[in-house]
């Protein structure tokens, strides 16, 4: 039986399709590593609060949330993240135009002048001509490297996602730090005024000579030390809001974090089970995101070991007139199979799958990395907000115990029973006392934060996709 080229054609494509299924398997699946049944510091039962959500808003402060829209809105490291989302996509689309077939159209038309022994003749020559090629993809190089594309745009998002998650958790964070300080500063004037009032005392005392001087001087000590926390206090305070003017996009030092001095009181956010981490935690998505993308990799560069198959075809004319230019006499055409078989590259492509199978494993142990990292943030969080919450309650008590010892002092001072003293060490000891308090309740609140921020949660999903939806309408609009 007599076959022609185009039967030859067609029966090698058919041979050779089933096995382009074979070349690579997936070194990739769900299961890539195995978690405990439970967080080793959660008892359960205790958090009240999901952070699937937007978790600031249970805080209920509405500045802190005008706050958080404009960072997701402005923010230089979110502006930066979507941006990335573009790029990616624009690589896969470039990625995607390999898998159509790749059309040309060449034209030329022009006038010539020879001599002969008659003399000089002059022609016209004109062609058209359609050129098309095809890559076949038996073994699926493209469409592995379509795939990575896809994952890679993928990744990106969860990159943008993590940014969402870093630059909320970092601005609630610095909010309350300023709202720390500002009732830092409050108390500061209120331990001042104290200290004045008592010097006022101790002073007419002196004059009624009922004390000695160095009674006085150790009451004026004492105030100048309150009054000399409040720079300190005031530099903090500016510096923590220019940190936020830049968090949202603004220049530093532009109005920004409301003027509240009240810490509020933050219940504690459930926990769950350690593999809703993997759901929830947009780092470990993007990092096993990745660990696809280079798995396809190494699938395109063993793809590219094999026999490469391309269809080339052309259909045009070429004529001395125009109008017969497409007349069939004229019409020139060919088609072929072309065959590229590696032989000798010098190992170049054998080394470009060594190299991706190594980028592989390192994916790998980014991916493990960023688990172990994730489970980590979580249990730290735990032991640290039980610590602080633990904290805050022996704090309260040493407040209320420096405030009856400075009591006593000062009426044991005034009935002549002791000397300066006792009253002098009451007064820092409750002072001291309640700047760490204050101090305790808003670390308690970071550590709230840093728990949120170490569950992750979905609710960045909805925003991404209202926001890359505009920018898609402005694109089609261009």
């Amino acid at each position: 039986m007599k076959y022609s080229l185009y039967s030859i054609i067609v029966l090698s494509v058919l041979l050779f399709v089933p096995a382009g299924c074979s070349i690579h398997k997936s070194l990739v699946s769900d299961n890539m590593m195995e978690l405990p049944p439970s967080f080793t510091g959660y008892a359960g039962g205790k958090g009240t609060l999901s952070s699937k959500g937007k978790w600031w808003e249970y805080f209920g402060d509405e500045s802190l949330n005008d706050l958080e829209a404009e960072a997701l809105r402005n923010n230089p490291d979110i502006i930066r993240a979507y941006e990335r989302i573009n790029e990616t996509e624009a690589i896969l689309n470039k990625s995607r135009a390999s898998e159509y077939p790749l059309l040309n159209i060449n034209g030329s038309g022009g006038r010539s002048r020879q001599p002969g022994i008659s003399g000089p003749s002059s022609s016209d020559s004109y062609s058209l001509s359609a050129e098309a090629s095809y890559e076949l993809d038996l073994w699926g190089k493209v469409k592995s490297e379509v795939d990575a594309g896809q994952f890679e745009t993928q990744a990106s998002v969860e990159d943008l996602k993590a940014a969402y998650l870093s630059v909320s958790a970092k601005l609630a964070d610095l909010y309350y730090l300023a709202v720390e300080l500002r009732a830092q500063l409050k108390l500061s004037m209120e331990t001042i005024e104290s200290f004045r009032n008592t010097l006022d005392l101790v002073k007419r005392r002196y004059r009624a000579g009922l004390v000695p001087a160095i009674d006085v001087y150790q009451s004026r000590q004492n105030l100048a030390s309150a009054r000399a926390q409040l720079p300190v206090f005031k530099s903090r305070l500016a510096v923590t809001l220019h940190a936020l003017s830049v968090l949202v996009g603004r220049y530093p030092g532009s109005a920004v974090g409301g003027e509240s001095d009240e810490i509020p009181e933050i219940r504690p956010f459930k926990v769950g089970i350690p593999s809703q981490l993997l759901r929830n935690r947009p780092d470990i998505k993007s990092a096993f995101l990745r660990l696809k993308v280079n798995d396809k990799r190494v699938a395109s560069a063993v793809a590219d070991r094999f026999p490469s198959f391309n269809l080339i075809g052309s259909y045009g004319g070429a004529s001395g007139e125009v109008r017969t230019l497409l007349d069939s006499p004229n019409i020139l055409w060919n088609l072929l199979l072309q065959i590229t078989q590696p032989v000798i590259d010098g190992g170049r492509r054998r080394a470009e799958v060594r190299r991706s199978e190594a980028a592989f494993r390192e994916s790998l142990a980014i991916y493990h990395k960023a688990v172990l990292n994730a489970l980590r943030d979580v249990e730290d969080a735990i032991v640290n907000n039980s610590a602080t919450e633990e904290r805050i309650n022996s704090l309260k008590v040493q407040v209320d115990a420096t405030s009856a010892s400075l009591r006593l002092a000062i009426d044991r001072y005034m009935q002549g029973l002791s000397d300066y003293i006792p009253v002098l060490t009451a007064q820092r000891f409750h002072s001291d006392a309640q700047r760490k308090l204050l101090a305790a309740r808003r670390q308690l609140i970071s550590d709230r934060i840093s728990l949120a921020r170490a569950l992750g949660g979905g609710w960045m999903r909805h925003e991404i996709n209202k926001r890359l939806a505009v920018d898609k309408n402005k694109g089609d609009n261009r």
